[in-house]
């Protein structure tokens, strides 16, 4: 009988490759750093060699020490483990000199700038390497089940080891391949007999033309290959308000977003802002939503998203940093293996400064509209588009090599980039590119995981462009509006200076989300508290943030709460008067604020105010009305006065105002930006590209589904003419039916 080699030609030409690389960057970094010398260019060979060798040796021992000692222990020992293997190499292997630990840490660091120089000047700019070995793994455990399959049909089918040969165990099972299953070696795949899977990749903010754009300039080479293969369908769903990452994850996963205002609103039973992107404040709001069957119910993995779909592993996830970033032994092979952590570091520095250059091109071409790109803004964008990019790809490779039956990932890089620098700028729309790169890698996985993934690509929201109200107006939203509390018009009063105002306005920026959630986790990981999120309360005075996400402290008494709460929200704006036990309804507002109403709606860079009219008996509809600078409507008879203030916002502003009015802590005041024919619109915070309310692309998602996974036609409703799931509860109940249709899920 013919015996087949344990190894394909493409491992051997991988494993090679690996080989001249790492050598090539040693032997560079070597010839810089004076404190390592070598008598023989050979040792630099046996060097890479040993490297690459004691990866595959140490990394059980750090598997146990991460499963001891956490995410932080994975870390520690991960680079331990590398310095470790690279100063034995360089100190007792022949024909090496070295003066000092610090040498070989530079070696370390040099040799990975150069590899990916090198990566990148052969057009291998992604981050395969990420998942190299996961793939040889993968493919090793494929051949492995073929010839077990092949010896078990001629041998009355029992295998080798003498089991039976089948699927893999369904998770939750012994011997399930699922996402408990920690062990270094992936679970082997029977040919022909693989269970079905589901992976959903969502690219955070891609709005439907957006994504039309890259597709026809080229920059997503690997999903237009399955829109032409005609594998996948691709169709629009509308985003409804509040178009927000955290509205839109609650009802992605967990089938509704009723308790998601906007991405931070005012809690009057807490008497505080509550704020998406702290741990604390998400985990509450998952509370309020988790029924325990979510999308990702029954062993299923979420990975970097803001809640967990009642996942069984979470990893990087907002509501559940508090208990940490995830099992650590899932994060052995992105912090072990060589220079890939080293690696991803040495291009968040390169990130850094590109995007110096690129806001600094902005200003220098005076493009218009635009915002500052400097503050911490360059330092977020460099840790989410390099080093969590890279290790979200790690991470939700090693779920599907391990064959969990859903995965769940949100990737933010374009995101990021396009609230500062706009939707369509070429830096946004790069980005685009490498999670394009991204998805085709997850594809290579998913081809030889023991699993037979189905690939959902779906975005949250779209992005519209637009000067942002402080821009347009010469003040912040904040201001405006404690200027215009201040304006007393009734006879005899005297006019009352804005400063007089308390007043509190949400100040935390989206995206903190990625690194908030790797910062309180890795926190609470070695036992401490740290990140953004995990600040005490305290009440600011003189219109500064009022926070407290850790701890539940009783309401504070009227007296000492800020008279007005102010939040934007993208183009969303959010206005509370918390001194008020309940929501003011029209008349109450205008009776102690008489300019306020009129002058927001006066306001050029304000389209429509949404006021609660009444407050009627206890299960009646309560009177919601848009006002306009020419004109109302009625949002529950249609009845319009004037000019209808809704008419540039299309067919869907009506009831998604009305539904976003009428949420449990809706704002007194809810304001949504002018718009004009261009769709740009004004963000009430301090972002060029912005969502949150209507206008412009914002509102119209991306879902591209495999052909044979259907949308229920009765499941869409009519937009401006075209058929589409409305809101990201119908999109929940499409997954939720597709992983049924795909035996995942009973």
């Amino acid at each position: 009988m013919r015996h087949r080699l344990p190894f394909s030609l493409h491992d051997l030409t991988g494993a090679l490759w690996s080989l001249v690389s790492t050598t090539a960057g040693l032997g560079l970094a070597i010839w810089i750093v004076p404190g390592v010398r070598i008598t023989s260019w050979w040792s630099v060979f046996l060097a890479a060699l040993v490297v690459g060798v004691g990866d595959a040796v140490l990394r059980p021992l750090w598997r146990v020490v991460a499963g001891r000692a956490g995410v932080v222990g994975a870390l520690v020992s991960g680079l331990a483990g590398q310095v470790l293997v690279a100063w034995l190499a360089l100190t007792y292997l022949p024909g090496f000199e070295t003066d000092d630990w610090g040498s070989v840490v530079a070696v370390l660091v040099l040799a990975a700038f150069f590899m990916a120089i090198g990566r990148w000047a052969i057009g291998a700019s992604d981050n395969d390497y990420v998942i190299d070995n996961l793939l040889r793994r993968a493919r090793r455990a494929q051949r492995t089940a073929a010839r077990r399959a092949a010896r078990a049909s001629s041998g009355g089918g029992e295998s080798k080891a003498g089991g039976p040969t089948g699927p893999p165990a369904s998770p939750g099972t012994s011997g399930t391949p699922g996402a408990a299953d920690l062990s270094d070696s992936p679970p082997a795949p029977v040919p022909g007999s693989r269970p079905a899977g589901l992976l959903v990749v969502q690219l955070d903010g891609v709005a439907r033309s957006t994504f039309d754009h890259a597709v026809q300039a080229g920059l997503a080479p690997n999903l237009a290959r399955w829109i032409s293969a005609g594998t996948h369908d691709l169709e629009t769903w509308w985003a409804r308000v509040p178009s927000t990452t955290p509205a839109s994850q609650a009802g992605l996963l967990h089938g509704t977003s009723e308790h998601v205002p906007a991405f931070r609103w005012w809690d009057r039973e807490q008497g505080r802002l509550v704020v998406t992107n702290h741990p604390a404040d998400a985990a509450r709001v998952e509370a309020l939503m988790t029924d325990g069957r979510g999308l990702l119910a029954g062993g299923g993995v979420a990975v970097s998203t803001m809640f967990s779909g009642d996942a069984g592993t979470n990893l990087l996830v907002m509501s559940r940093a508090r208990a940490g970033l995830g099992p650590g032994q899932v994060f052995v092979h992105f912090f072990s293996s060589p220079f890939v952590l080293v690696r991803a570091l040495v291009g968040t520095v390169g990130e850094f400064f590109k995007e110096l250059y690129q806001g600094w091109q902005q200003a220098v071409r005076d493009v218009e509209p635009r915002v500052s790109r400097l503050g911490a803004y360059p330092v977020l964008r460099a840790v989410s588009n390099v080093v969590l990019r890279d290790l979200n790809t790690s991470l939700v490779a090693e779920q599907l090599v391990r064959g969990a039956p859903v995965v769940f990932v949100d990737l933010v890089d374009y995101d990021e980039i396009a609230h500062h620098a706009g939707p369509l700028r070429p830096e946004a729309m790069r980005a685009l590119e490498g999670l394009d790169r991204v998805v085709g890698l997850l594809e290579q996985v998913a081809e030889v995981a023991p699993r037979r993934y189905e690939v959902v690509v779906l975005s949250d929201h779209g992005q519209s462009l637009g000067a942002t109200f402080e821009q347009v107006v010469g003040r912040s939203f904040l201001d405006e509006v404690r200027r215009l509390m201040a304006v007393r018009t009734a006879p005899g009063e005297r006019r009352r200076r804005a400063s007089g105002v308390r007043s509190a306005a949400g100040a935390d920026s989206e995206a903190w989300g990625a690194v908030n959630t790797a910062l309180n986790a890795l926190g609470r990981d070695r036992g401490g508290r740290s990140g953004p999120g995990e600040r005490d309360e305290r009440s600011e005075r003189g219109g500064r943030v009022l926070v407290g996400p850790d701890r539940d402290a009783a309401p504070a008494d009227a007296g000492e709460l800020p008279e007005v709460a102010v939040v934007g929200s993208g183009n969303l704006g959010l206005v509370w008067f918390p001194r008020s036990p309940e929501r003011l309804v029209g008349d109450e507002i205008r009776a102690r604020w008489p300019a306020l109403v009129p002058g927001l709606v006066a306001n050029p860079a304000v389209g429509v105010v949404v006021v609660q009219e009444n407050r009627p008996p206890e299960g009646e509809v309560p009177d919601v009305v848009a006002y306009g600078p020419a004109g109302s409507r009625h949002l529950v008879s249609g009845q319009v006065h004037g000019e209808d203030p809704l008419a540039a916002y299309g067919p869907r502003a009506a009831p998604d105002l009305l539904r976003a009015a009428s949420l449990e802590h809706a704002g007194d005041l809810l304001l949504v930006s002018s718009v004009d024919d261009a769709g740009l619109v004004h963000a009430f915070e301090g972002l060029v590209g912005s969502h949150g309310g209507l206008g412009g692309a914002q509102n119209e998602a991306i879902l591209l589904h495999p052909a044979s996974l259907r949308v229920s036609d009765g499941a869409r409703e009519d937009v401006c003419g075209t058929r589409m799931l409305v809101g990201a509860e119908a999109v929940h109940r499409e997954l939720v039916r597709w992983l049924e249709e795909l035996g995942v899920r009973t």
